[in-house]
């Protein structure tokens, strides 16, 4: 098996499901590995990280597209998200990073911390509510979605009664992250992209006529004034990925934490008595089941190199997060489940100039969750099986029943 047959069989169903074994076979090969014309496999860490912090490595901008593929610029999703922060290279990038990273800064995120508590506390008595009779409960509709949705809604101003509707607009629009071998099956992200888009014109006009002091006021203002900083358009698609990004990854995180702890009750057990640091416990999910799996980056020089490949101009790298966190030159035992695991620093947040801004809050929403949820709920047991996502780059539950009682 070879790079190219390895990306093949992870865009099958059974590859999504369960890559691990596809990421084992992979090391195999190296660090780095050949992956048909101009392209390369990082599975090793240390190889997925240098590329990560090295700026001649950058991500694919709507330029390249135009270069590669001009009909993905037809497609609204593709658009949204080339706007966006997530998708654009220097000097764009800082420019537009620097608007929103204040709001993510070490003492802005701690100073959540009530907030997150008080809005973990309603959504485990509610929880609490609706299995009362012992019914099943989906976790994911009704916790993993809600707590990060609300957090991240509540940081950028958006109104209470529309929080509702994201889930599934999120969920569609994360389409236009895959690997898309069909430009038909963006249908679903260009419908959802469009209703982002129009949902953050009407609330921007809203907060420039009326301020309110959130995040969007103030980019809303910037945007008005200093068009330089930050343009009408990418404003609205800057909206759209904080929104989105700041609630996918977490959610996606609280699940696959839940799904582990019903396989391993003793690491249960030392976040209800507190034996085990939450803190630990969330770093070795976030590399043993990664809620983001791959990236990617594109060489920008001639004379680079991937653990020794040749990555001249062009070449297109696939950053194997999941299989990075999972190097067994890294970590001893990659494929246990070990949270008292130290100096674990997973590569899931990526890393470099594009490291995820959302990643403190992330971290300290599931630190406060997850030892709440079990101490309120001392019998929590699966009630049934749970559905995967059909992801490849994000990996999650779909659902994940569960009985409180």
């Amino acid at each position: 098996m070879d790079g190219a047959s390895i990306i093949e069989r992870l865009m099958t169903a059974e590859g999504r499901f369960d890559p691990y074994p596809l990421y084992a076979r992979a090391h195999e090969l190296g660090a780095a590995v050949p992956a048909g014309p101009a392209a390369v496999l990082v599975v090793g860490h240390s190889a997925a990280n240098q590329v990560l912090r090295n700026p001649a490595f950058v991500v694919e901008d709507t330029r390249a597209l135009t270069f590669d593929n001009a009909d993905l610029l037809a497609h609204p999703s593709v658009l949204l998200l080339g706007r966006s922060v997530l998708q654009l290279n220097a000097p764009d990038h800082g420019r537009v990073r620097s608007l929103v990273a204040s709001a993510f800064s070490a003492r802005r995120v701690a100073a959540l911390r009530p907030a997150i508590e008080a809005t973990t506390a309603r959504l485990l008595d509610e929880l609490e509510a609706r299995g009362a009779d012992g019914s099943p409960v989906d976790f994911m509709d009704a916790f993993a979605f809600r707590l990060p949705v609300e957090v991240v809604c509540e940081l950028l101003g958006v109104p209470a009664g529309d929080r509702h509707r994201f889930r599934a607009l999120a969920s569609d629009l994360t389409i236009a992250l895959e690997l898309v071998q069909d430009l038909g099956e963006l249908a679903a992200a260009d419908t959802a992209a469009e209703e982002l888009e129009s949902y953050f014109a009407e609330l921007v006009a809203e907060r420039l006529a009326r301020p309110t002091g959130d995040l969007i006021s103030d980019l809303a203002r910037t945007a008005a004034e200093s068009p330089d900083r930050i343009s009408g358009e990418e404003l609205l698609s800057n909206l759209a990925l904080l929104l989105v990004a700041g609630f996918e990854t977490t959610t996606n995180l609280l699940g696959n934490g839940l799904g582990l702890l019903f396989r391993h009750p003793g690491a249960a057990d030392g976040l209800r008595t507190g034996g085990l640091d939450p803190a630990l416990f969330t770093d070795e999910v976030l590399r043993y089941d990664s809620p983001v799996q791959l990236t990617s980056r594109i060489s920008s020089a001639p004379d680079l190199t991937v653990a020794g490949l040749p990555a001249p101009t062009g070449t297109v790298v696939l950053v194997m997060l999941g299989a990075a966190n999972h190097d067994p030159a890294r970590y001893p035992g990659p494929d246990r489940f070990d949270p008292t695991r130290t100096d674990s620093q997973p590569l899931s947040f990526g890393g470099g100039p594009h490291f995820c801004l959302g990643s403190q809050l992330a971290r300290l929403e599931a630190e406060i969750a997850v030892p709440a949820l079990l101490d309120r709920f001392p019998r929590l047991a699966p009630a049934g099986v749970p559905v995967r996502r059909d992801r490849l780059v994000l990996r999650g539950y779909e659902s994940l029943p569960v009985t409180v009682r």
